[in-house]
């Protein structure tokens, strides 16, 4: 995992936190998406709404996304 995905948490309960932050991120763009509707973001300090099929976690890498649940 990358340091960046890491939690700095003494608990351990908290060390997965990151991973399911991206996990819901990427269910409330699918959500989004299905609706019609944008997605509300944080970019550089400003908010601004963007569309759902913009790329969703282009700060990321492929390795750093969280694992697909089955």
């Amino acid at each position: 995992m990358s340091k960046s995905l890491e939690s700095r948490l003494p608990d351990a309960d908290m060390q997965e936190a990151p991973r399911a932050l991206l996990r819901s991120a990427r269910r409330a763009r699918e959500i989004a998406k299905r609706m019609g509707t944008g997605v509300i973001v944080l970019r550089d300090g400003v908010v601004v709404e963007e569309s759902p099929d913009d790329d969703a976690d282009d700060s990321f890498t492929s390795a750093n996304r969280p694992r697909e649940e089955k």
